[in-house]
């Protein structure tokens, strides 16, 4: 693109141009292909003259060369409609035939336009018919009729993304000249009132053949999509459709993360070798999260264990898909007006707190944030606050639910505390149940309680309850942790159990020895993290705390697996520090609390036939996002993101 030129922009859908799908008589109809062109060509003419141009310099770059971009969309599709692979050399010459037939019939459409409103003002027929220019290449019948009338138009052909124009216009269809991204997917739509509504988005192709009686739990081999092509499949098609564009083309080459480098090397050897103008690649990075499986792969959850090993060792059958779309905001969000909070006063014989709970008022009221002040707050209160802020931000409503009945008998010092909103008195068992007590409260009078919620991270738990093996004991992981500051003196117990691919997991945390009692509060909101299938699920957590301080709790340490030593914030962050740790030398998670990127998901028998690996949405928190027609797109909720 020159400076100040624009993108004027128009594709023909090829989906619509196919006769009889799905039939030994399937054709395509390039004499309508013929008819549309040169209608999309004045069009996109026309449109440089009705623009109302921000700045006199874009102006001028447009009508000086008036650039237009004619492509096509639904290639995919069409291919699969017409029984083609996208892979195989009928399916590459079938596309090659449509953009040459596109080439000759857009330059001819341009040159009667040029006879009827005249040239480009740039036009120099000797230098842009001249050995080596892209029209130097084009029939010679058409050169002869840009020699003699000029044409209008300096550049016409170009294959963009279309996106949104695929979705919005093409039924789905499969975007630009790309293969089809997924037959099924779930996209989450945004609702006014904050809430998030899930569709099915079903492939334009794979529509029409579901309701021509198609069997689509079987389909023919030439329904090929992203995941089951191989990076030369999208080399070769680049490759026959190059020469007949003037401009540029989008096309994304998806890589595996482990693609070799000398692999990597010869794609663009070979694409600079077939004069390609320019090669995308797109291989995961180290941000990556698990192998996700497109939604025609879910498994159901299973929660059943085997405790039938010699050694009693917990062992997991199966595991549930995995899911973490149900988080509103990862992080606390920015309001710049501020949002509402109530504040409830605790006196208890651990010390004395005040209690601040914030909610996000946009349609439905949303409570997202625990705080507890004061200079009395007992010790780990705060951690406990800040992992249930995390909680509230997820749609499942079920799941702050479940965490919060899981403190309400979190033992302490018994006390009795005068209730919302009359005062009513109430036992607590110690200073985290009346922080539990008052969130459940605040929550169910805002009515956060009164819907079940979307159910995502409750569905993706291995087991509700902690599973008791029997006396043969199950794997663990120990460690001594010390603070001389505060005078924390404990060991730290970590269970594990067996995955269905061998592996081991943790699944429950706890301690024993001389610390605060509101840490046994925050060992049970950790292990029901824990057993969440998804592992970026913990790592989100305990990155959270390795931040958290105390008042002069500050302390010299080990490093986890080094003999360094650095000093910590808390006896908390430590505890953080200490379990990814062990998560990373379980080659779950990295250390700093990110996923592996050599973990796969643990499905027990046959793996999944679709997979892609990719970088965190914004939208839905899932590591799912890839390139996909220049775009970044997420595998998981359909989230098309930033594009170039």
């Amino acid at each position: 693109m020159p400076p100040y030129g624009c993108c004027d922009l128009g594709h023909v859908n090829l989906t619509k141009l196919v006769r009889e799908p799905f039939t030994p008589k399937a054709w395509f109809d390039f004499d309508k292909l013929e008819e549309v062109v040169p209608v999309l060509v004045r069009m996109l003419d026309n449109v440089l003259d009705l623009t109302p141009w921000p700045l006199p310099e874009q102006k001028r770059e447009a009508q000086a060369k008036r650039r237009i971009g004619i492509g096509i969309t639904g290639l995919g599709d069409a291919l699969i409609m017409l029984g083609l692979k996208y892979s195989s050399a009928e399916g590459r010459e079938f596309a090659r035939q449509v953009m040459e037939r596109i080439r000759d019939v857009a330059y001819l459409a341009s040159v009667e336009l040029a006879k009827e409103r005249g040239a480009f003002s740039l036009f120099d027929a000797e230098k842009y018919l001249e050995e080596g220019t892209f029209a130097s290449r084009l029939p010679a019948d058409i050169m002869q009729e840009i020699w003699k009338h000029g044409i209008r138009n300096s550049h016409l052909l170009s294959l963009a993304p279309t996106g949104t124009g695929s979705l919005t216009f093409g039924n789905n269809c499969s975007s630009g000249c790309e293969p089809v991204f997924d037959f099924v997917q779930k996209r989450f739509i945004l609702q006014p009132d904050g809430t998030r509504q899930e569709v099915e988005l079903v492939d334009y192709a794979y529509l029409v053949y579901r309701e021509m009686g198609g069997d689509t739990g079987n389909l023919p081999e030439y329904f090929e999509s992203v995941a089951t092509l191989k990076a030369d499949d999208h080399i070769r098609m680049l490759e026959v459709l190059a020469p007949y564009v003037d401009a540029a083309i989008s096309k994304t080459v998806n890589v595996p993360v482990d693609y070799p480098f000398e692999d990597f090397k010869d794609l663009y050897l070979r694409a600079w070798k077939a004069g390609l103008k320019g090669l995308t690649t797109y291989r995961p990075n180290d941000e990556i999260g698990a192998v996700l499986i497109s939604s025609s792969d879910a498994r159901k959850q299973a929660e059943d264990l085997d405790e039938s090993d010699p050694d009693r060792r917990l062992k997991l059958v199966a595991v549930p898909e995995t899911v973490l779309k149900s988080m509103r905001w990862l992080d606390r969000p920015h309001m710049v007006d501020g949002n509402p909070s109530h504040t409830y006063m605790v006196e208890s014989p651990e010390g004395d707190f005040a209690v601040q709970i914030g909610h996000f008022v946009n349609g439905d009221v949303h409570p997202f944030e625990v705080w507890v002040n004061g200079s009395e707050c007992p010790r780990g209160l705060g951690a406990i606050a800040k992992t249930l802020s995390a909680d509230m931000r997820s749609y499942d409503r079920g799941w702050l639910k479940l965490k919060l009945e899981a403190l309400q008998k979190c033992r302490g010092e018994p006390f009795e505390m005068p209730m919302p909103p009359d005062g009513e008195t109430q036992t607590m068992p110690g200073a985290v149940a009346a922080l539990t007590w008052l969130v459940t409260y605040h929550c169910a009078k805002i009515g956060w309680f009164d819907e079940e919620g979307d159910g995502t991270l409750t569905s993706a738990m291995m087991f509700r309850k902690e599973p008791k093996t029997g006396t043969g004991g199950t794997l663990s992981w120990t460690v001594d942790v010390k603070n001389p500051a505060t005078g924390d003196d404990f060991v730290l117990f970590v269970k594990e159990l067996e995955m269905p691919d061998g592996t081991r997991r943790p699944y429950s945390v706890w301690l024993a020895g001389e610390y605060p009692k509101t840490l046994d509060g925050l060992c049970k909101l950790l292990s029901i993290d824990m057993r969440i299938v998804d592992p970026a699920w913990i790592g989100m957590k305990l990155r959270k705390l390795l931040s958290y301080k105390e008042p002069q709790g500050d302390f010299l340490a080990r490093v986890p697996g080094s003999e360094k030593q650095q000093n910590f914030p808390s006896t908390v962050a430590y505890i953080a520090r200490l379990l990814l740790h062990r998560y990373a030398q379980l080659g779950i998670l990295e250390e700093e609390g990110r996923v592996s990127g050599s973990v796969e998901p643990a499905f027990a028998g046959e793996a999944p036939k679709y997979g892609v690996a990719g970088r965190e949405c914004p939208e839905c928190g899932v590591k799912a996002v890839i390139k996909y027609n220049g775009c970044d797109k997420c595998t998981n909720c359909g989230y098309t993101g930033s594009c170039g």
